[in-house]
């Protein structure tokens, strides 16, 4: 049966039925584009997120080494700290070249670690939990409670992750005078 054949109540029902195929394609077509925005979205997301991801790993990759690093700064660090300065001062030429070895080593690993983005903790003024570690409230003995008194052990971060806090000694706050004989009785 041809279409020119066809009666018009068929043709009626054809138009009626292309009028359903139409908005059947067209809802088909919207969920598609629908589908291919979350698609090209997740791949952007997937793509962002590897982007961070290898720059996170760039920059604290060094993270393992330089925290086991930090063992060999404090260990000079207190080599040099336990010369009194009378040595120090009365020392023979070989004495001070060895002492300033160890000097130029510290300075040499500081350096380096720094290139590598480990910085060490500011403990100057008041305390902050997110980057130093209060060991003791101690007297102030002049200086704001709340704020370092003392650096035990320095701490680094590592770009702008805490590597390791830096120990502090803290003032107290409502502090009397240290009493007679140098010890606190408070504590």
């Amino acid at each position: 049966m041809s279409d020119e054949n066809q009666s018009p109540e068929n043709a009626e029902a054809n138009g009626i039925d292309d009028a359903a195929d139409v908005a059947a394609l067209k809802a088909e077509m919207a969920e598609m584009k629908d589908r291919m925005l979350r698609a090209l979205a997740d791949a952007e997301n997937t793509r962002r997120r590897a982007e961070r991801e290898r720059s996170d790993a760039s920059q604290y990759a060094v993270t393992g080494f330089a925290r086991d690093m930090l063992g060999v700064a404090d260990n000079l660090r207190r080599a040099l700290d336990a010369l009194p300065a009378e040595i120090l001062e009365a020392a023979n030429p070989q004495l001070k070249a060895v002492i300033e070895g160890v000097e130029a080593t510290e300075r040499g690993l500081l350096s380096t670690l720094e290139r590598h983005k480990v910085k060490i903790v500011d403990t100057s003024g008041k305390f902050d939990p997110n980057l130093h570690q209060a060991i003791a409230e101690v007297p102030g003995n002049g200086i704001p409670a709340g704020n370092i008194v003392n650096v035990v052990q320095t701490g680094y971060v590592i770009g702008d992750r805490l590597l390791r806090p830096a120990m502090v000694t803290v003032a107290r706050a409502g502090d009397a005078p240290a009493p007679q004989g140098g010890v606190d009785t408070q504590a």
